[in-house]
C-alpha cells in the first residue's frame, strides 16, 4: 500500500496494491496495521455506499462536535472528482482543498481527516461510491457548505449550471456564514 502526501496536511491519497492475472485482480483496500505503521490511526466503524448518475455532485458534507467524520473513501464503479476542504479553524490551509479523480480503474483511495468538507463529482454515467467513517452519522450534528461557494474555487469537471443536487444542498450556506467547528 502506497500513502502519498497532498498539498494539505493529514489528507493522503492511498494507492493499493494491485495484483492482476488472466482471472482478474486482487487488491486489499484497507489493512488497520499498514495504516498504523503510517501513522494513520483510525477506528473504522461504520461503512457506506451510493450509487449516483453522471452530474450528481454531493457535497459539501460535514459532521460537528463529539460526531466529526474521518473518511476513507473510494469508488467501485465509475469515476467521481472527491473534493475535501480543510475546516479545521487554526490549519494554515483553512478554506482550501484538495481534489483528486477517484476511480474503479485507479484503484486510489482519499483519507479525510476529521473537521473536513466532503463532496464528489460524478464524472462517468453512473458511480458507485464506497466510504468507511470512524463515527456514527448524527442528523442534528451535521453541516455543509455550498459546492459552488466562489471562495473555494473548486473545478468539479463537470458544467455545474446541470449539476444533479439534492434540495439539501442546494440551500447549503457559503463557507463565510457556515457555522462549521
Amino acid at each position: 500500500m502506497k500513502i502519498i502526501d497532498t498539498a494539505i496536511k493529514d489528507v493522503f491519497i492511498i494507492e493499493p496494491r494491485v495484483f492482476k492475472d488472466e482471472r482478474g485482480y486482487f487488491f486489499e483496500s484497507y489493512n488497520q496495521a499498514a495504516f498504523k505503521d503510517a501513522g494513520l490511526n483510525y477506528d473504522f466503524i461504520q461503512d457506506n455506499q451510493s450509487q449516483s448518475v453522471y452530474g450528481t455532485i454531493r457535497g459539501l458534507h460535514f459532521q460537528k462536535g463529539e460526531f466529526s467524520q474521518a473518511k476513507l473513501v473510494r469508488v467501485l464503479e465509475g469515476t467521481v472528482l472527491d473534493v475535501a476542504v480543510d475546516l479545521r479553524p487554526d490549519s494554515p490551509t483553512f478554506g482550501k482543498h484538495v481534489a483528486v479523480e477517484l476511480s474503479a480503474e485507479n484503484n486510489r483511495q482519499l483519507m479525510i481527516p476529521r473537521q473536513f468538507a466532503h463532496g464528489f463529482a460524478v464524472l462517468t454515467p453512473r458511480a458507485t461510491f464506497a466510504y468507511k467513517c470512524d463515527n456514527v452519522y448524527n442528523k442534528a450534528s451535521e453541516g455543509g457548505i455550498r459546492f459552488d461557494d466562489p471562495a473555494l474555487g473548486i473545478d468539479w469537471k463537470i458544467d455545474i449550471s446541470k449539476a444533479i443536487l439534492s434540495e439539501k444542498d442546494k440551500v447549503l450556506p457559503l463557507l463565510e456564514n457556515a457555522q462549521c467547528f
